[in-house]
């Protein structure tokens, strides 16, 4: 607390005690002695309702004899005068400047609050009453108190009861003259000096998700002064300061706004939306309990309607949020900063500013300096791959930090452990042999444990990936490259794909083509083939081989027959994965991405505004996106020309069918005497085979065997069932060879289980 603060605590202390010693002064001198002769008769309400002059007050309540003097109530008054004229003025004042309260009110407000401060003005203004069942202020009560009075001291225009200053308690047929009055208490404590916001607000608000700290990258912090300068220009000319900030990273625009109001030096707090009441008499009550502390704290409220967009319309709720938010925007005053994903007409005038995350250029310089120089090509590795906040980085460099330090003391303390019971088992030399092992131990651990590279990798896809996981299924790729079986050229084209996303850093950024291009920086690719040829497989590969989170996309999740709705859903999905951390993995593209067809109806209309959405969502989208079909004539031609790589799949051929059989097995599985050569003249494709190799392996092992042909060949007689396809029982029929075969392609058998055993 500086000193100034301090000289003016000690002002208003005076100014109270002043304006208390004023105040039971005059309460003395209404109540007359304490034990009067004989008790007066109780006060009667006033006949007109309205006095102007003391003489038209009700004689009860006029100064009783033997009270304080003239003299000294105005000696009392001078000293309060002098205390009230410093420079801040005390509490009270600011309070009644700010609100517009006449001398009148003032002091009706003073006196609801002394009874607060001072322990005896309850028992004064009984006897002042002349009614020991009234310890409290009523209106007639500072009729006959103070000078000038006016009725319209409790009308609801005015500012004691509109701004919700005092509180009235009136019980049954109470008069309204009569009953009791008292200071709200968040008025109380701002006379006492004690300024803070209102509690009744704190159940409405949230903490933000992320606090400032530090500058902001340069194309956020441009975002944060054209929102102050909004509020500054907006505040000059008298209108409401009110700016949408739009985008679909909260956290970003929550740093933006934070910037803002430290530029303004106010204090911001974040209202949900959700937390808006629907009530109307709720609502009212909120708007004014808000818009009086933007009078007396200089503060301002970031309200979250981020995820309002998203919501379906079959949520009936939705409307109500929108027309609660509306509402309070137009029955409310103050500084408000609305955030959404898209930008809204709410009724009320209002300034857009567009805030997205970090420019790539400024993620790697945030990398940069959070792992500090010695970080190598990590930075731009994770800035290539990656579409974080500002926050998120540093969040995850502290966290992989964190770890690092704790694994670092637990190993310390396992090792002082052991030499101190080494100590006292062995001697000084068989100690320093256990140090010189534990050193070597400890080198080969560190060798083959991931590196700070791996770890922030994994720490990026750990904040990445919830985001996913409520809008698509996450499918864990366990196929590697030695698994997938196509042609050499399509092959080929896999590895190009899976080049292209390690690379882009450096044919974007290094390389220029960020500046020329604006749209088409994502990757995508269309599978097309038969069901079974690999496509899915496909898509595991190249997700395990970049080490990303794979998300298959669930058209029941995705589709609506609500109009609009699968659009909505569609851009939540891709805004989830422009985190960096996913692949999109679009089964059955066919369904969401077929031909536009010609207007005949409204539903014609709206499916051709859906397959529009999709193609200028597919070209803005800056991550990897894999469409797989079996129906590549169905999709339309502009999606063609928006792919980066077609793999075509082809259905294979007897030497690609035999390396799949070769590999359908894993190496743990127990075969005998399986003829490769034999297997792949049946025309299955992999997906196929690879029922085959299951349905034999859980043959194998209900009988206790090992994999063996008649296994095999059941399994493909049920496969070929399963398919409705025809088959010849004389392929399918097996004679066990009185030797084995010394060439000719079988592999060796495999371990027998019961030899293992």
């Amino acid at each position: 607390m500086t000193e100034d603060q301090l000289r003016w605590e000690e002002q208003n202390e005076a100014y109270l005690a002043a304006a208390l010693n004023w105040l039971r002064l005059r309460l003395e001198r209404l109540a007359g002695p304490e034990n009067p002769p004989s008790a007066p008769a109780p006060p009667a309400p006033p006949r007109s309702g309205f006095f102007s002059r003391r003489e038209e007050r009700p004689a009860a309540l006029l100064a009783a004899p033997g009270g304080p003097s003239d003299a000294d109530i105005e000696k009392a008054a001078a000293e309060m005068a002098a205390t009230e004229a410093v420079d801040p003025p005390p509490a009270l004042v600011i309070l009644a400047r700010r609100f517009g309260l006449s001398r009148f009110e003032q002091e009706a407000l003073l006196l609801c609050t002394a009874l607060e401060l001072d322990t005896g003005i309850a028992g004064l203004c009984a006897r002042a009453q002349h009614d020991p069942s009234r310890p409290y202020p009523t209106f007639a009560l500072m009729v006959a108190l103070f000078d000038d009075p006016a009725w319209d001291l409790l009308s609801p225009e005015r500012p004691l009861r509109y701004w919700r200053l005092i509180e009235i308690n009136q019980p049954g047929a109470e008069p309204l003259t009569t009953s009791a009055l008292r200071a709200d208490e968040r008025i109380v404590n701002y006379v006492k000096g004690l300024n803070y916001l209102d509690d009744r607000l704190a159940p409405l608000l949230i903490p933000f998700e992320a606090t400032l700290e530090g500058p902001l990258p340069p194309s956020q912090q441009a975002a944060a002064v054209s929102v102050e300068q909004t509020l500054r220009l907006a505040a000059d000319n008298g209108s409401t300061p009110l700016v949408q900030l739009v985008g679909i990273d909260p956290v970003s625009k929550q740093l933006v706004a934070q910037q803002a109001a430290a530029a303004l030096a106010v204090n911001l707090y974040r209202m949900p939306v959700e937390a808006l009441p629907q009530q109307p008499g709720e609502m009212e009550s909120l708007a004014r309990l808000w818009q009086r502390e933007n009078i007396l704290l200089p503060i301002a409220l970031f309200l979250d309607a981020h995820e309002l967009d998203g919501e379906p319309k079959g949520d009936a709720a939705a409307p109500d949020r929108v027309g609660a938010l509306q509402r309070f925007l137009a029955r409310s005053r103050g500084v408000f900063l609305l955030s959404t994903r898209e930008q809204r007409a709410l009724g009320t005038s209002m300034h857009a500013v567009h805030v997205h995350k970090p420019l790539p250029s400024e993620q790697l310089a945030a990398w940069s300096e959070a792992l500090g120089n010695d970080a190598g090509e990590t930075p731009a590795l994770l800035a290539g791959q990656f579409n974080l906040n500002i926050h998120t980085i540093r969040q995850v460099v502290r966290s992989v930090r964190a770890r690092e330090r704790s694994s670092d003391e637990q190993a310390e303390d396992e090792r002082v452990a052991v030499e101190v019971e080494d100590t006292g088992a062995e001697g000084e030399g068989a100690v320093a042999e256990r140090e010189a092992e534990g050193a070597a131990a400890e080198a080969t651990v560190v060798e083959v444990g991931p590196t700070l590279e791996e770890r922030l990798w994994d720490a990026c896809l750990e904040v990445t990936g919830p985001q996913m996981d409520r809008l698509a299924q996450r499918l864990t790729p366990v196929a590697t490259w030695d698994d997938i079986v196509l042609p050499p050229e399509e092959m080929n084209l896999l590895r190009q794909l899976a080049s292209q996303v390690a690379r882009r850093t450096t044919v974007y950024d290094r390389w220029g083509f960020r500046q020329r291009m604006n749209r088409g920086l994502g990757i995508n690719a269309l599978f097309a083939g038969e069901s079974g040829t690999g496509k899915t497989m496909a898509a595991e590969v190249i997700a395990n081989h970049l080490r990303l989170n794979l998300y298959r996309i669930d058209l029941s999740a995705v589709v609506s027959k609500y109009i609009g709705e699968t659009e909505k859903n569609l851009r939540r999905v891709f805004d989830a994965a422009e985190g960096g951390g996913a692949l999109l993995f679009f089964d059955e593209a066919d369904a969401l991405f077929g031909k536009r067809s010609e207007v005949r109806d409204s539903h014609d209309r709206y499916a051709n505004i859906e397959i529009n959405y999709l193609l200028q969502r597919m070209e803005s989208y800056r991550g990897l996106a894999i469409l797989a079909t079996n129906m590549k004539s169905a999709l339309d031609q502009a999606f063609m020309r928006r792919l980066r790589f077609v793999v075509n799949f082809p259905f294979p051929g007897k030497a690609q069918r035999r390396a799949i059989w070769e590999r359908a097995w894993p190496p743990e599985t127990p075969q005998r005497g399986l003829d490769f050569d034999r297997l792949a003249r049946f025309n299955l494709t992999g997906g196929s085979i690879a029922n085959v190799a299951l349905n034999s392996a859980f043959m194998a092992a209900e009988r206790g065997s090992p994999v063996t042909m008649p296994l095999v060949l059941e399994a493909v007689r049920s496969e070929f069932r399963k398919l409705e396809r025809p088959w010849n029982d004389a392929d399918l029929h097996w004679t066990e060879p009185e030797e084995p075969a010394a060439a000719g392609g079988s592999p060796p058998a495999g371990p027998d289980p019961a030899a293992a055993a």
